[in-house]
């Protein structure tokens, strides 16, 4: 059974940086997508960034391109996300999801697997 868990958040001033984490277990993980997903307070799940675990590539949303890069270490298990210029709007509960599918879904029914969430809090 895949598990996830989010680590690294926190509170930070708008413009500083942030790293947040994701450790996943149960794999092996070939052929499957990782991404992180944002809920903002009153507001919806949305998809920021996803990386494929067997390749380099990553996608991300227009509101985070440019500030944020995803990446993955597999000898670690990890996901990470580098969140940088940060905006008081990027405050939220940060998921980290997983799935075996092919391509970059940003529909949040494509994942399977979530993680149970990292509170990152901007402050203006």
């Amino acid at each position: 059974q895949v598990q996830l868990v989010e680590s690294g958040g926190g509170l930070v001033q708008a413009g500083g940086s942030l790293r947040i984490s994701c450790t996943a277990s149960g794999g092996p993980f070939t052929g499957y997508i990782m991404a992180w997903f944002r809920q903002a307070p009153g507001k919806e799940r949305a998809w920021l960034a996803g990386t494929r675990w067997s390749s380099d590539y990553a996608a991300y949303a227009d509101s985070v391109k440019g500030r944020f890069t995803i990446s993955r270490d597999k000898a670690k298990n990890t996901v990470s996300l580098q969140m940088n210029n940060l905006k008081p709007e990027d405050t939220g509960v940060y998921f980290c999801a997983a799935a075996q599918t092919p391509g970059v879904p940003s529909e949040e029914s494509s994942y399977d697997y979530w993680g149970q969430g990292t509170q990152v809090t901007v402050s203006s």
